[in-house]
């Protein structure tokens, strides 16, 4: 699988290590050092995914995530020092995809970038039809998701959560169910971390994020997606 990986790194022994890696793997890798030169290759070159350390001169790459993630769905695996809980889920708040520690394994970050180009490119088998909760639908073939006829951005891992929860409405899945579906077997992802995303997906989705229609919590339990007016009719 070959894709335009943008790397934004400002330790150049550091890039051209990540650089080589990638490019062993098949993939067109540009490298720019700075927070600014990332947003402008991001613009002017459309990357497949983007590789963002979190600190650069100038603008940061919590910014630039920001800032990239207000533009498009591009995947985005962000490389950090700064490696505390409360980092990493300051990062997947602002849509990162996925948050690599450092220091970190080469081979650890081209077998995550392996796993979330699969995902955002559908080379999953695809289902036949969309997903329908009422006025939800998940589109699994054109990767899109729509509240009526509202076209809704969502990530890469915010849709592979969706679609877990999508594809069983009204059955719970724990936040243990929802990773392995999102990241596969053998990931260091938090369980706070699906609260991140479906905190994300619920100001995405719902009218009230506050009194979610959709995307229900189950105390103690995980998470579920119900259709409102079946269940009002169930009542």
């Amino acid at each position: 699988m070959s894709a335009r990986i943008l790397v934004a790194e400002d330790d150049p022994k550091q890039a051209d290590v990540v650089r080589r890696y990638l490019e062993r793997e098949g993939h067109a890798v540009l490298v720019v050092h700075d927070g600014r030169a990332a947003i402008d290759e991001a613009r002017r070159r459309t990357p497949d995914l983007v590789v963002l350390d979190v600190m650069m001169p100038g603008v940061d790459g919590l910014d630039v995530c920001r800032v990239l993630r207000a533009e498009s769905d591009v995947p985005i695996i962000m490389l950090t020092a700064r490696a505390s809980e409360d980092d990493l889920l300051l990062g997947l708040d602002l849509g990162a995809d996925d948050y690599l520690g450092k220091p970190y394994s080469p081979r650890e970050l081209t077998a995550r970038v392996r796993t979330i180009l699969r995902r955002s490119q559908g080379n999953g088998a695809p289902s036949a039809r969309a997903l329908r909760i009422g006025d939800l639908a998940v589109d699994t073939d054109r990767h899109e998701v729509r509240v009526g006829d509202q076209l809704v951005d969502c990530t890469p891992t915010e849709f592979k959560i969706l679609v877990c929860m999508a594809a069983q409405p009204g059955r719970v899945k724990s936040r243990q169910q929802l990773l392995d579906h999102a990241f596969g077997f053998g990931h260091y992802a938090l369980d706070r971390t699906v609260d991140v995303h479906v905190m994300n997906l619920r100001q995405k989705l719902e009218a009230d994020p506050s009194r979610p229609r959709y995307l229900r919590t189950v105390f103690g339990v995980g998470y579920k997606i119900v259709d409102p007016a079946s269940e009002a009719a169930g009542r």
